[in-house]
């Protein structure tokens, strides 16, 4: 009868997408520029405190991509939209972030 119950608040676990090769190449281009600006830090806060919002944020690109196109891809716009929609996006975003960080520090 209660078995339900057990099950109420569960949540399911969270692994992390692995990006199609165009969703790949605009999360780069994104990271790039975060890591180039110095912004690696308080990006990574940034997703990290709003990573229940992760599928409002892909929603949010959708809806600015028309005015968003004037200045960037479309194409990657749409990509990193629909990468960002998924659930675990932002750990591999935060990762790649990482990563791309150490590569710059360790050339330096």
């Amino acid at each position: 009868m209660f078995n339900w119950f057990k099950r109420a608040f569960s949540m399911e676990v969270s692994n992390s997408p692995l990006p199609s090769p165009a969703q790949a190449v605009a999360i780069d281009a994104v990271c790039r520029e975060i890591v180039r600006r110095q912004m690696t830090l308080p990006a990574q806060m940034l997703f990290q405190s709003s990573a229940p919002l992760h599928f409002l944020g892909g929603q949010t690109l959708r809806f600015f991509e028309p005015v968003l196109a004037a200045v960037l891809d479309p194409a990657g716009i749409r990509d990193f939209a629909s990468f960002l929609e998924q659930r675990g996006a932002l750990e591999y975003i935060c990762r790649r972030l990482e990563d791309l960080h150490v590569n710059i520090e360790t050339k330096a």
